[in-house]
């Protein structure tokens, strides 16, 4: 039993940046996110921005893990400044990594000419029965992730919920 292609399952957007989480900029990667999602074939439940801190993001996570999204995609916060620390965040919520994702979205960045796809620590993987996905913060970056992301996520959604068993 496969899924319906209009109906992938429930994602969740985290927006990483402090000027977002604090109303001083305005968020323009997140609804680039959700409606790339929901072209996907996602019920996007909302995008949540937080502060560039460990347990900021940690939270975020885990929140919607408990809550039972299929798919979390965090944006920012995945170079090697001091403030970006999603990637730090996300590994303490992982229960599996899933390095192949990651390696697709830096190789993609690079191809597209993306010099800073090259330095993302950016990180996928399981946490419970959620994907987790780290995406870089610029709308270039959101676009050629998700493109790659297109043909992964529903595969691994297929194999987290137990549909591809017979």
């Amino acid at each position: 039993m496969e899924r319906s292609a209009q109906r992938l399952g429930r994602a969740l957007v985290v927006i990483v940046d402090d000027r977002v989480a604090h109303g001083e900029q305005e968020d323009n990667s997140g609804p680039l996110v959700t409606e790339l999602l929901e072209e996907a074939g996602f019920i996007v439940d909302g995008t949540v921005a937080v502060e560039g801190e460990v347990v900021d993001i940690r939270a975020a996570l885990n929140t919607a893990v408990i809550g039972g999204v299929d798919l979390v995609v965090t944006v920012g916060g995945t170079g090697v400044s001091p403030r970006d620390v999603a990637p730090d965040a996300t590994q303490g919520v992982l229960d599996r990594p899933i390095h192949g994702i990651a390696e697709a979205l830096r190789a993609s960045g690079l191809a597209a000419g993306a010099v800073d796809a090259g330095i993302s620590r950016g990180l996928a993987g399981v946490s419970g029965s959620t994907l987790v996905v780290n995406l870089a913060g610029s709308r270039s970056a959101v676009r050629d992730g998700m493109a790659t992301l297109s043909s992964l996520v529903p595969y691994v959604i297929e194999q987290l919920s137990g549909l591809d068993e017979e």
